[in-house]
């Protein structure tokens, strides 16, 4: 839909679309970790390791803490609208107080789609993921689909693409806690909830280390964006979210993957079937990189190509083409990284991950920052690829042999490596050999053809998918 919202919007508003999903990135800070622990303590109760009346407790108390949390976070980013508009964005032709009007839609927005986070994690964590994934279907097509005929034959201002987003919120989080209460236990009879909030007491070690883990996700992947969005022109930024939101594309085909293992391990490992843990780990591992490997190699490799098929903007293939192959390898990488992060997860001992992450946002920040400054959107592109890959080298090992010794290396070779070899070589021939259509619709046809062949080729060294199911 990207390109059809350029075309009626304009490339200077979509950039406040753009700025729009950062902001939803950022307000995650304010999470403190509640949602993975909710997703947690979840997943623990259906394994038998709480009663229904401390979990009934705990999920009330959060339920409460997300709603004080989202009414301050949101009114914050309401009051600060104009200073943002006025300080921040470099728009050209969009009127200050269209803007204004806009943030502070984003404002109600955000905050109402971070309180689906609670809902989330209980549904998450009982595993209701089927129904998760075909809700979020219906959700995503309201949201990015069925507003296409609203700004092609109704507005295509901003004020109207936002107040569409607004309603899709309500339905969304109406809809998220009416599953959530339905899978909450009964309360035992002549029991109480009440409102018990050191009910939080017992979880706030493993909540405060996921909010710094996610304060650090947050900083990581989204510093470069937040220095360009007032670096660049807003219709330059709106080019950049477009190469981003591209390559961002693998970590959404991998994460339902995750959603699925996160709350599966984190059972066996309140069963003490370490074994099968593991098993489930490298299944899944090989499971990922059969499907973000080669879409990473069509990207990276044939990002011209995937741009052009997907927009018809020359304007936009020649700038951010160079970005989108940088960006694609670096969420490639991220891709296979978050695998230890799973692990310890379901060990629930963040303690080495925190540890990680605190020296990697050190060293991280600034040279995004810096990148972003001295070379722009390119430079940020470097900055964000290079770091994921020395992630991978550096600490990877570090967790393995601390939550699984004897793994990594088996791990690395076996499930990340033997799946993407042959892959990688057949598409860095073909990158010097094919001659690609120049009608998009046939393009089109082409790039889908190469990226199953791609995958095939990683699913047939992938060993462990031919012979058991995840």
């Amino acid at each position: 839909m990207v390109p059809l919202y350029i075309k009626y919007m304009g490339p200077e508003a979509y950039g406040l679309v753009g700025f729009y999903a950062m902001l939803q990135t950022w307000f995650n800070l304010l999470d403190m970790g509640l949602t993975p622990t909710m997703a947690r303590e979840s997943a623990r109760f259906n394994g038998g390791a709480s009663d229904s009346l401390s979990y009934r407790r705990l999920a009330r108390a959060l339920e409460s803490v997300f709603f004080i949390v989202a009414l301050c976070g949101g009114l914050l980013l309401f009051l600060a609208a104009d200073w943002i508009a006025e300080r921040w964005l470099n728009a050209s032709q969009l009127l200050k107080a269209e803007i204004v009007t806009a943030l502070r839609i984003m404002a109600v927005i955000v905050a109402l789609r971070w309180m689906c986070g609670l809902y989330r994690g209980v549904i998450t964590g009982a595993e209701r993921l089927v129904w998760l994934g075909a809700f979020g279907s219906v959700v995503a097509t309201f949201r990015f689909v069925l507003i296409l005929p609203f700004l092609m034959f109704v507005s295509a201002t901003p004020l109207a693409f936002f107040s569409f987003q607004l309603g899709s919120a309500l339905l969304e989080i109406a809809s998220l806690a009416w599953m959530a209460y339905r899978l909450l236990p009964p309360v035992p009879a002549g029991q109480r909830i009440g409102w018990d909030f050191t009910s939080l007491r017992p979880v706030l070690t493993f909540s405060l280390s996921i909010a710094f883990t996610s304060s650090v996700w947050v900083l990581v992947t989204q510093a470069d964006k937040l220095v360009l969005s007032t670096i660049l022109p807003l219709g330059d930024y709106g080019y950049f979210t477009v190469a981003v939101l591209v390559a961002s594309g693998i970590v959404i085909i991998s994460r339902p993957i995750s959603g699925a293992i996160m709350p599966r391990m984190t059972r066996l490992q309140a069963e003490g079937r370490h074994e099968e843990l593991i098993a489930v780990y490298r299944r899944s591992t090989q499971l990922v990189a059969v499907i973000a490997v080669p879409v990473t190699l069509v990207l990276s490799l044939f990002s011209r190509q995937v741009l052009w098929a997907w927009t018809g903007d020359s304007v936009l293939v020649e700038k951010v083409s160079p970005v989108l192959a940088l960006y694609a390898i670096g969420y490639g990488v991220l891709a296979v990284t978050a695998f230890p992060y799973y692990l310890q997860y379901a060990k629930g001992n963040l303690r080495l991950h925190l540890i990680g992450n605190a020296l990697f946002v050190i060293i991280l920040i600034p040279t995004v920052v810096w990148a972003a400054v001295h070379y722009g959107m390119t430079g940020a592109g470097w900055a964000w690829l290079l770091s994921n890959v020395a992630f991978l080298f550096a600490w990877t090992p570090l967790v393995h042999r601390r939550f699984a010794p004897g793994l990594h290396l088996g791990w690395l070779l076996k499930d990340v490596a033997r799946p993407a070899f042959l892959a990688c070589v057949v598409a860095g021939i073909g990158d010097s050999l094919i001659t690609w259509a120049s009608t998009r619709l046939t393009l089109i046809v082409e790039l889908a053809a190469a990226t199953l062949v791609l995958m095939s080729l990683a699913y047939s060294q992938a060993s462990r998918l031919r012979f058991a199911r995840v």
